[in-house]
């Protein structure tokens, strides 16, 4: 019974792990509506979200049983056929939900649980069957197809329902109540208090009475068969409360709303999907301890996992404890939360996601068939509805001016998203269905950032194409859930210790490998994130913007000299990863325009006439970025197809180029830095000298040409690089032109009107 101790031994750590990273991904399901409409400070939605955590781990006793019985027939496997397929979903489990962590993707804790314990239940069953004159087609007297055939089914189609009802009832409720809903809620605010918390009270009960380890089954009896009774009850207590007080208060009472909608839901969280993460282990445990209550453990049959459990409450309550911890220590769950945030928020700004060929395709489509409804729509019918949708009245909050504290979207959607969220997720519970909260709560927010117009012509094609790619990362999870723990159970089954060894130390690795992964992504995204858009007044905006500047072009000089140094040594991996940095720094230029833009809108009409060159500015910016990719692209193409390294006269050109490159770019960001452009003469002097330079080492080019010295691919390389450098030099002299013309200074910090 050894081997089968040290199996528990490291499903339980595996479950602390699964803990962490489950509670780091599936935080978005009950903090993003909080949390992007700004309801109240971060750690006052923390301390709600953690009490429904802890009160919610205490009702997920009975769902314990779908890890036992749930997914495969226990009664069809001996005790180590079932720690070896325990031990594979665990494992596959941790990285994978580690894996979507660190790149920020919300995926179902559920979905990978029911295809990870498939995926191992198929492959020892495939053994079994070919130990015995069993053919494939025994497979269903293994697995559990029915139940988990209604279980997948009912998730997929949760996708389809969750975004329908998301979008029907934010279109609904905001043609009520309209983004200046504050005129409207003495009218209608109780009746829609009424409505929601209703609904959040009954789906807490609901929630309570299904799996409660501490209520008696009277008391679960009593509540299931009045469930009605007490919906009506609720609704007319909460709807005359409500109502009172906003007759005689000045509440926001979609502030209760919300936090009380952010306590159902990460409540249903650790009550429905705790069993994703430490049922595995408990029902390991159980095995183990009915083995050593066997004589012969190793031919043990385990139909006893058929029966019911009802877990202690202490474990469960540990359990929560350390999602909660988790909730409030991981950054991992801040990734992946603004995932959520970035697609449904209502203002523009930049895109996490690119365009897709599928997203262009499906925004056509659907402006073709918009345009077709309108057509046939009454007049006074569209003038009702876009006077109800009127983003003007839509005023975003923002603490601190940082982008990160503003507000992605108001009270009122993050109401309905809760509220339908709440209504889904009974439903489903009602009908016994471990249904996925992520897949719900994500695609409700989606429907509704879709019904209040938030996905505009700007940003239609890159909020879709990252919806896609959530949901095409939800069907990875599925796939590489059944494979991966599929081939783990067949290395443990052939491997041995040894292969629970070294796969035990591979999810170590991996997990560590991702940790600085994601580090790393950080640090990227707050050096690329630090921008003026929330920012009000136009010389904050200019300020900001300008110093971007100053940054933008250090930036552009250290990836050149570090592309030509990989050169020079024929790096091909550090030229590969210059390829990535200046790639990368598109979405710094993106940034950087999306700030003058904003700048742009701050000034008034008079600071925009004469010889304001904004447009020259963005051009600018653009080309820089773009001559600076082709300078990597060129120098790793040449390295990548193994031409000769670049003469030493070629070298030393380089050098030369790359010196003065540099000299123009520090004396032009010191222009920047001062925001003094009366004194640029040194500047102007750098031009010439920079035109002086270039002459020359072309011409030293083609004296190696026609001397036969150097070779065509090197000559090639050498030109190109020569000819995108200089059109680097002059877009620089340009932007500190039309910057000097557009906000041009008589002394050293003050700007000119």
């Amino acid at each position: 019974m050894e081997i089968y101790l040290f199996i528990v031994i490291i499903l339980i750590v595996f479950a602390i792990s699964d803990l962490m990273v489950g509670v780091s991904n599936d935080a978005v399901n009950f903090l993003n509506s909080a949390i992007g409409s700004k309801v109240a400070p971060r750690h006052i939605i923390m301390i709600v979200a953690s009490i429904g955590i802890l009160i919610g781990t205490t009702f997920s006793s009975g769902l314990m049983e779908v890890a036992r019985k749930g997914i495969f027939n226990p009664d069809q496997f001996i005790l180590p056929e079932i720690m070896i397929i325990f031990l594979a979903v665990m494992i596959t489990d941790v990285l994978l939900l580690d894996l979507f962590n660190t790149f920020g993707l919300p995926t179902s804790t559920t979905v990978s649980i029911v295809f990870e314990l498939l995926g191992a239940a198929v492959a020892i069953s495939v053994i079994k069957i070919n130990n015995t004159t069993e053919n494939l087609g025994d497979l269903i007297k293994y697995i559990n197809t029915s139940k988990a055939l209604v279980i997948i089914s009912g998730i997929l189609l949760s996708v389809v329902i969750s975004f329908t009802c998301g979008a029907v009832v934010q279109f609904l409720t905001r043609l009520v109540f309209t983004f200046n809903f504050q005129k409207r809620l003495k009218r209608y605010g109780g009746i829609w208090a009424g409505i929601a918390l209703t609904i959040m009270t009954f789906f807490i009960l609901l929630k309570g009475a299904k799996g409660s380890s501490f209520m008696s089954n009277e008391t679960s009896e009593w509540i299931v068969d009045n469930l009605y009774l007490l919906a009506v009850l609720f609704f007319l207590f909460w709807g005359i409360l409500f109502q009172i007080l906003l007759l005689f208060t000045k509440i926001n009472i979609f502030k209760p709303i919300v936090l009380i909608g952010t306590f159902a839901l990460a409540l249903a969280f650790a009550a429905n999907d705790l069993v994703n993460f430490i049922g595995v282990p408990l029902a390991g445990l159980s095995s183990y301890i009915l083995g050593t209550q066997s004589a012969n453990p190793s031919e043990l049959l385990m139909g006893a996992l058929n029966n019911p459990v009802q877990t202690n409450t202490i474990l469960l309550l540990i359990a929560g404890v350390i999602m909660v911890l988790t909730l409030w220590k991981s950054k991992k769950a801040q990734t992946v939360t603004k995932t959520e945030l970035d697609l449904a928020r209502q203002t523009e700004g930049f895109e996490r996601f690119e365009s897709s060929t599928l997203s262009r395709t499906i925004v056509r489509m659907s402006i073709s068939l918009f345009n077709g409804f309108q057509k046939i729509t009454p007049g006074v019918i569209k003038k009702f509805v876009n006077s109800r949708f009127d983003h003007s009245a839509y005023t975003q909050l923002n603490d601190n001016n940082k982008e990160e504290n503003s507000q992605s979207w108001d009270l009122l959607r993050a109401s309905v998203n809760l509220t339908v969220s709440s209504i889904l997720i009974s439903i489903g519970t009602s009908l016994k269905l471990p249904l996925s909260t992520t897949y719900v709560t994500f695609m409700v927010a989606m429907g509704s950032s879709l019904a209040d117009r938030s996905w505009g012509r700007e940003s239609a094609v890159y909020r879709v194409n990252g919806v896609f790619t959530v949901i095409g990362g939800w069907f990875f999870t599925a796939f590489m859930a059944f494979t991966v723990a599929g081939v783990f159970a067949l290395i443990i089954h052939f491997g041995g210790i040894a292969a629970i060894i070294a796969l035990v130390l591979l999810a170590g690795y991996t997990i560590f490998r991702t940790q600085v992964l994601h580090k790393s992504r950080e640090k990227e995204k707050e050096l690329i994130s630090k921008k003026a858009l929330t920012v009000t007044s136009a010389p904050t905006a200019i300020d900001a913007w300008m110093k971007e500047i100053e940054q933008y072009l250090l930036l552009v000089a250290q990836n050149f000299s570090f592309t030509l140094d990989s050169l020079f040594n024929e790096d091909r991996v550090n030229l590969k990863q210059s390829k990535k940095d200046s790639k990368k720094m598109k979405k710094m230029t993106t940034l950087l325009v999306s700030d003058i833009f904003h700048a742009v809108k701050l000034l008034d009409m008079d600071d925009l006439k004469g010889e304001r060159r904004y447009g020259k500015i963005i051009a600018s910016i653009q080309e820089i970025h773009a001559n600076l990719r082709s300078v990597s692209q060129r120098c790793f193409d040449h390295v990548d197809n193994n031409h000769n390294k670049p003469s030493e006269g070629e070298i030393d050109d380089l050098k030369s180029l790359n010196k003065i490159l540099t000299d123009r770019v520090v004396l032009a960001k010191n222009i920047f830095a001062t925001r003094d452009f009366t004194n640029i003469e040194e500047f102007k002097k750098s031009i010439d000298d920079f035109n002086e330079t270039v002459k020359l080492l072309d011409e030293n080019q083609l004296a190696r040409i026609k001397e036969d010295t150097g070779g065509s691919r090197n000559s090639l390389l050498f030109l190109g690089i020569l000819s995108d450098t200089e059109n680097i030099s002059n877009h620089i002299t340009n932007l500190v032109n039309f910057c000097k013309k557009s906000f041009g200074t008589t002394q050293e910090g003050d700007k000119a009107k």
